[in-house]
């Protein structure tokens, strides 16, 4: 069975050898944290932490590895082509839109942690280019031929805390869908400091729901996005004891080790949105996107297979209309 990699999803962690640790040597040095890049209050998602943590390790995960059957199959899915302009949501240390920009095609990458947008600005390829803001509250319109959102670098980690609060840190106070689903490092109904907020927070129906309209709106008329999605068949079907799956919010939480480019450990947690097909193309209907296709994949091994219940992931793939 798999193992959880640090974005809450499955897939095998980093073999030990390839952050090896000495444990008779002193530790190393504190690596400098990351200026600030853009005017975003701090500590706006409770993944910025785990990234601040992991850093370029990142991209030592096995479940990265795969970045070129994945782009290759999209490119095929969307009908990509140079020139053409895309976003990529939760864009991570920018492995698919480096990907993207060496086939000629203009990438523009979001993430919530700045410490993995310094990493994807450092070396990018002409014509792709990242920002540091909030998948929940995306103000593109129009702009992009296409947008991608995949492992779960944005869709489905709006479960857990970061459904309590908005994105400004304000409660959501009952909001529905439709408003901004937000984060904060402690739970619903706590402040940041910790202490019970009066009255208690109630989340918002569907958090990802912002999430998926940003894309949508994102697209250019016939423009199509792609978004991967944690299936929730799997994720009961090989439901582990550190697993913690709420059934009735569809919410997977863990508490795991994961590893720094030094080799230092950090506890962390993780909350991971899990969903079915269905749930997909009503949220995708609920959007504004029309759901072409739901296909059944893994990281690394992206293919045309109708959904099953042995593939960790699901690929929608849904274009807005004319």
């Amino acid at each position: 069975m798999p193992e959880r990699r640090p974005d809450g999803t499955q897939g095998e962690s980093p073999s030990r050898d390839e952050a090896p640790v000495d444990p008779s040597s002193p530790p190393p040095a504190p690596a400098p944290a990351p200026a600030p890049l853009d005017p975003l209050d701090p500590r706006d998602h409770w993944f910025e932490e785990l990234a601040d943590h992991l850093g370029p390790a990142y991209l030592r995960y096995s479940f990265t590895k795969g970045t070129s059957n994945e782009v290759s199959f999209l490119v095929s899915a969307l009908g990509l082509e140079p020139g053409m302009r895309v976003l990529d949501v939760g864009c991570g240390p920018g492995r698919h839109a480096y990907a993207l920009g060496h086939l000629g095609i203009e990438v523009h990458g979001v993430d919530i942690s700045e410490r993995f947008v310094a990493l994807a600005r450092d070396g990018a390829p002409p014509g792709v280019t990242f920002e540091r803001a909030d998948a929940r509250s995306l103000s593109f319109d129009a702009e992009f031929d296409a947008v991608i959102s995949l492992c779960q670098g944005a869709f489905g980690l709006t479960g857990g805390p970061a459904a309590g609060q908005s994105s400004s840190g304000q409660s959501s106070s009952g909001q529905s869908s439709s408003g901004q689903s937000g984060a904060g490092q402690s739970g619903a109904g706590q402040s940041g400091s910790g202490h019970a907020s009066q009255p208690t927070a109630v989340p918002p129906l569907e958090p990802d729901a912002p999430v998926l309209r940003g894309i949508a709106r994102a697209l250019r008329p016939s423009g199509r996005a792609a978004v991967s999605a944690f299936s929730a068949y799997f994720q009961v079907r090989f439901l582990e004891d550190h697993d913690a799956f709420d059934a009735d919010l569809g919410v997977n939480h863990e508490r795991t080790e994961v590893r720094d480019a030094e080799g230092r450990v950090k506890e962390v947690d993780l909350w991971t949105t899990c969903f079915t097909p269905r749930e997909l193309r009503l949220l995708a209907a609920d959007a504004g996107l029309v759901p072409d296709a739901i296909w059944s994949v893994t990281p690394g091994d992206y293919a045309a297979r109708p959904p099953d219940l042995d593939h960790p992931e699901f690929l929608l793939v849904g274009r807005r209309p004319q």
